[in-house]
């Protein structure tokens, strides 16, 4: 059976000395999370997440949800249990606002918890991160009427979420969405269309499940122009909060798919049912990035989850199966033979998840804190700097997070060898669920296109700028130190690398948009690797000031340095290689008439 153990070292060394968040303690919600709260949350929610979740992983998996005639969905045995106890231990509201039944605590907890929970189980983590999802986009956009009736009981999980706007004949392209919204005489609206993949659109978990749907008015623009967004529960609610009469929504089917088999993928069916728009009409897509915003960070953990566990399976798996000698000689001569640990190939592989999960969550918290800075900083202009960074950043933590989440789990599945193919061992699993990473909320090649047709371009380029200039700064610092000197050195030739690849784009792509187009890919990996390789060089320099103190933990922060030169060495040099790809344009990609891809006869 596969095994799960929440990183709590690692991860407190990022909150509490990476990141400090104590050194925050005078903004709204920061003021309670001392080392030593950080520590409960660490160890506590680590603890539920490897006791209670992580053992339905493979029977969840294997089981599957169940769709009934009457429209109903069961989840595999165990996840509702394990989910009232999630509720009950108010795991779902620590960092919601305290005004609806949260604990106000900063999101970078709430993020590590994300973290732990869907690595333990990531179908199961869906549920209430879909949940977060539309609790976000009521907050920002609901009424206040909305907001009292809905949110306390989607804080505290008694209700939950989810976001429809997919349908069978559109997916990125919303403009087509056909599902339509009639007006009604009381207000609200009457709701007709089919939304195709709504994970946990239908369960049996919760007494209620509120859809925020996306939909056209009478008369509006056929285009993006014309979205609008409603809230559309399972359950209509009374006046006194209470559940109501079923509303006309009805899962159709449940999608049969790769991975995540105990989240239930539903077709949804609105005939007639009752919903009121949020926020303007024919603003519904910007509402509903508010959403998608906050999913595709949670995504971006997603890919980091199932590096983890699929390493910690890896590296367990090393240290025990034998097979063969050391290159330089028997390991341990009193054996039949070394432990696979030893092979230079199998360390690659270990290495490169090693290096890629412990900058990837320096990264993926970072990134949380940037999200509470941009509503709690003291002054307009740290939040508005906390904005613009992390607007930047969210498609490279989506796409290049997943990209090489699922990378890393694949080769911790070559690892077992041929008993990573056999499911019992449960390597298949983490490399099926990673897979959806990659497509879901934006595929990455839509995150590749974010980024370099709007995000770079952004009010003159200010954000990426704005990045060069504080990744810049901090190398120049470290060069100075003899100790991080040559990491420095090292990731400045990246940035530089970076720069003149931003620079091509500019010089060439108005000319050609297929060239912006054929090289995105290319520079959402390239900022990726020199944005983990600045985390890289931040970890560095933590870990060699406790070395110079003298520090109880020795090992763990000499294996920081170690793990940051390796980072340096063997990720950085990647990003010329993608230049020179990014850089060779789109003719050669374009080139071939659609006739020449069929195959012959």
């Amino acid at each position: 059976m596969p095994i799960y153990s929440a990183p709590t070292r690692d991860t407190r060394f990022v909150v509490n000395e990476l990141l400090d968040l104590a050194g925050y303690g005078n903004l709204p919600g920061f003021e309670m999370v001392s080392p030593d709260v950080t520590d409960a949350v660490l160890n506590e929610g680590g603890k539920f997440c490897a006791e209670v979740l992580a053992p339905l992983n493979q029977s969840g998996d294997q089981e599957g949800c169940v769709r009934h005639d009457d429209g109903s969905v069961t989840t595999p045995k165990g996840f509702k249990e394990a989910f009232d106890k999630f509720r009950e231990a108010g795991w779902g509201t620590l960092s919601q606002p305290e005004e609806f039944g949260g604990q106000g605590m900063p999101h970078v907890l709430g993020f590590v918890l994300e973290e732990f929970i869907s690595s333990a189980n990531q179908a199961f983590g869906m549920y209430p991160g879909l949940t977060n999802g539309a609790v976000s986009a009521l907050i920002a956009k609901g009424s206040q009427e909305q907001k009292d009736k809905y949110l306390p009981k989607m804080i505290s999980n008694e209700w939950t979420g989810t976001m429809n706007l997919t349908e069978p004949h559109c997916g990125t392209d919303l403009g087509m969405i056909r599902t339509k919204a009639e007006p009604q005489s009381d207000g609200s609206y009457s709701i007709t269309g089919t939304k195709i993949f709504i994970s946990a659109g239908e369960h049996d978990m919760s007494e209620n499940i509120i859809h925020l749907v996306l939909a056209k008015t009478p008369g509006a623009p056929d285009s993006t122009k014309g979205i609008s967004l409603f809230v559309v529960p399972k359950f209509l609610v009374n006046e006194d909060g209470s559940v109501g009469e079923r509303n006309g929504v009805i899962c159709g089917s449940i999608e049969h798919k790769m991975g995540i088999h105990a989240n239930s993928t539903c077709v949804l069916n609105y005939d007639g049912a009752k919903g009121w728009m949020v926020g303007e009409e024919n603003k519904g897509l910007a509402a509903m990035f508010i959403m998608m915003n906050a999913a595709r960070l949670g995504v971006g953990i997603q890919g980091l989850s199932q590096a983890e566990v699929a390493y910690q399976n890896a590296v367990a798996y090393a240290l025990d199966r034998r097979q063969g000698r050391a290159l330089t000689g028997p390991a341990e001569p009193e054996a039949q033979a070394d432990p696979i640990f030893v092979h230079p190939d199998v360390r690659r592989m270990l290495m490169d998840a090693k290096a890629f999960t412990e900058g990837m969550r320096a990264l993926c918290l970072w990134g949380a804190l940037q999200v509470d800075l941009t509503h709690k900083a003291q002054t307009e202009e740290e939040r508005a700097e906390a904005d613009q960074m992390i607007g930047l950043l969210t498609p490279v933590i989506k796409g290049y997070g997943t990209d090489k989440g699922y990378e890393v789990a694949t080769n911790m599945q070559q690892v077992f060898g041929g008993h990573g193919y056999i499911e019992e061992w449960g390597m298949s699993q983490f490399v099926r669920d990673a897979r959806i990473a990659q497509i879901y909320e934006g595929t990455n090649g839509v995150q590749a296109m974010d980024l370099c047709g709007r995000k770079l371009a952004s009010k003159g380029g200010a954000a990426i700028q704005a990045f060069f200039k504080t990744v810049g700064d901090e190398i120049a610092a470290a060069k100075g130190d003899e100790n991080l000197g040559a990491m420095a050195e090292q990731l400045e030739k990246a940035l530089g690398q970076q720069q003149a690849a931003t620079m091509w784009f500019m010089n060439n792509a108005m000319q050609n948009p297929n060239h912006l187009g054929a090289g995105a890919h290319h520079y959402m990996h390239i900022m990726g690797i020199v944005t983990l390789g600045w985390m890289w060089l931040r970890m560095a320099k933590v870990a060699q000031a406790a070395l110079a103190d003298g520090t109880e933990d020795k090992a763990f922060y000499e294996a920081k340095l170690a793990t940051a030169r390796y980072y340096m060495d063997r990720f950085l040099p990647d990003v010329g290689a993608l230049r020179r790809k990014l850089e060779s344009g789109a003719d050669s990609m374009m080139a071939l008439g659609e006739d020449a891809f069929a195959t012959a006869a």
